[in-house]
């Protein structure tokens, strides 16, 4: 699966050019990003594609120095359990 990186977003789409997977992590405060949203198309689900999604953001947010909150309910159960928030 290829995913697609831009500022507060990672995705992937199909070959109709369909988002199929997203997560968003705008910058709430200065240096601090909220991941707000997680998507996984119905087609995907089960395949362990939302957790990749969230590591991704989670790798990209530390790149550039951020720190870590979710407001997704998925994404905050996610980082809980790891120890990341």
């Amino acid at each position: 699966m290829d995913y697609i990186t831009e500022s507060n977003r990672i995705y992937c789409t199909d070959e109709n050019g369909k988002v199929i997977a997203e997560i968003t992590f705008p910058e709430a405060n200065e240096g601090i990003f909220d991941i707000d949203h997680t998507f996984v198309d119905d087609s995907l689900r089960g395949q362990g594609i939302a957790a990749k999604l969230v590591d991704l953001a989670v790798e990209e947010i530390k790149k550039r120095g951020g720190k870590i909150t979710a407001s997704c309910s998925y994404a905050k159960h996610r980082l809980e359990k790891n120890g990341i928030i």
